[in-house]
């Protein structure tokens, strides 16, 4: 009788808080989303699932990372344009990019920068290895995935071994990548004495799990001399003939000025990881011919400057844009500037996966191609192995090489770190990559889209409507 009695008092109770909790929800939402569309869904989350979507958006939607990194970006970690060398203008397409890149990214490019490909973990992994066992001063590692299989525990063993013979070791894992193996690689370094740290890991108390705010970015940097970006992580799913395993990539190893912008994006990573401000390297002297810039891109202060650097590249293309890319989820604007220059004239290819390990991001993409293929984009699917592989050139004259990916969560939710190329000669090798890749691959067109069942295209449609979040 009365628990019966007190039923109605405590449906108000509960009516009363998941109001407020929408209240208060709708209310940040509306001040701090910076797209409507992001924040007309939070809002409509937070109404539709009582007092579930407000904690949905506590856990998902908020972005606690920016005030801290408006912190780090205090304590002088930033870019430090005084400190590098400026690399001489030129005409064309190049300077107009440059002058983008200089309003977006705040680094100015950097002449006489080498760049050679590797191919895979085949091509990759030795030689990161050898870059590792060769330090002497310091080493500075940073990966999404560090798997504790038997590419993992050769990074591990390596990291450790430099340790010992008393060189300058930092090593970071994502949070979340880091769960990928078994035991985990950060406890595995920490109990080789090797500083290791973890970029916001889940953790029950207090409560905190960020599936977005990944850090995505791959960076060997060693004695501040050679560096290692790309798209490969610490595993070996990398290693391509490994059969049920195999996805292909490719990485890159640097040398030159370059290095400078590398090594300040991976310390004030660190600064926030760890607490601790690293001794910048000095500026590595010229070793190539490449001109380049690094752009570190993130749900900070970093926001939306890799995406403005692709639209404007590709707003300047004139002759071609190839982009080859694991998962394509365009944003709008993205979107556009791909069919204006596809209605100018330019010859505009994606190349994709016919199928990545994330199924239901292909189903999102599938929705996604229409608008483009009616403007006369060419879109492309490479057969298996699945191809991991990220890389935007444009006119054969400008490249980005990195850890982006072309969807939401690469442009807008992780922190990402991509390399500017304006280097004719090495932008063809990339070109020619991609185009290799497009003669062993199947065209997709409307007609073949349109002939999909009708389930498929409703499912499509379905996570279409969740692309912002996938």
């Amino acid at each position: 009788m009365i628990a019966a009695s007190l039923a109605p008092y405590w449906e108000r109770i509960v009516l009363l808080v998941d109001i407020a909790l929408a209240l208060t929800t709708s209310t940040h939402a509306l001040l701090t989303k910076a797209d409507p569309r992001g924040a007309s869904g939070w809002i409509a989350v937070a109404w539709l699932f009582p007092i579930f979507g407000s904690l949905l958006y506590y856990m998902f939607g908020i972005n606690r990372v920016e005030a801290r990194a408006k912190r780090l970006r205090d304590t002088g970690s930033g870019p430090q344009a005084s400190t590098v060398i400026v690399a001489p203008g030129d005409d064309g397409m190049a300077t107009a990019l440059a002058r983008i890149g200089d309003a977006v990214t705040l680094w100015p490019r950097l002449a006489g920068n080498q760049l050679e490909i590797l191919h895979n973990g085949e091509e990759a992994y030795p030689a990161m290895l050898e870059a590792i066992a060769g330090a002497r001063h310091s080493i500075w590692l940073a990966t999404y995935i560090f798997d504790t299989d038997e590419v993992g525990h050769l990074f591990i063993d390596a990291l450790a071994d430099a340790h010992r013979r008393g060189v300058r070791v930092c090593a970071m894992a994502d949070g979340i990548g880091e769960l990928y193996g078994w035991p985990r690689a950060v406890s595995l370094l920490r109990s080789a004495g090797v500083p290791a740290e973890r970029f916001l890991p889940p953790q029950l108390l207090p409560p905190q799990l960020y599936l977005n705010l990944r850090n995505h970015r791959k960076l060997l940097l060693v004695d501040g001399e050679i560096g290692f970006t790309g798209g490969i992580n610490l595993s070996a799913r990398h290693v391509a003939h490994d059969g049920k395993r195999r996805v292909t990539d490719m990485h890159f190893r640097l040398r030159g000025p370059v290095l400078a912008q590398l090594a300040e994006a991976f310390a004030a990573d660190w600064n926030f990881v760890a607490g601790e401000n690293l001794e910048l390297p000095s500026i590595p002297p010229p070793a190539g011919d490449s001109v380049c810039r690094v752009i570190v891109d993130g749900p900070d202060e970093d926001l939306n400057r890799l995406l403005l650097a692709i639209v404007g590249a590709i707003s300047l293309a004139r002759r071609e844009i190839l982009i080859m890319t694991p998962y394509f989820i365009p944003s709008v604007d993205v979107l556009a500037v791909l069919q204006a220059a596809a209605l100018r004239g330019v010859e505009v290819t994606i190349v994709l996966p016919v199928h990545s390990d994330l199924r239901w991001v292909d189903w999102a993409t599938r929705r996604w191609l229409p608008p483009l293929l009616e403007r006369g984009v060419h879109v492309f699917l490479q057969p298996p192995p699945f191809a991991h592989t990220k890389l935007f050139v444009i006119d054969g004259e400008y490249a980005q090489i990195g850890s982006a990916n072309m969807d939401p969560r690469s442009l807008r939710l992780n922190f990402e770190i991509v390399v500017e190329i304006y280097d004719a000669v090495f932008c063809v090798q990339l070109a020619r990559h991609i185009t290799d890749a497009r003669t062993r691959s199947q065209r997709i067109t409307l007609e073949r889209l349109a002939a999909t069942r009708l389930l498929a295209r409703v499912r499509n449609s379905l996570f279409w409507l969740l692309s912002p979040y996938l």
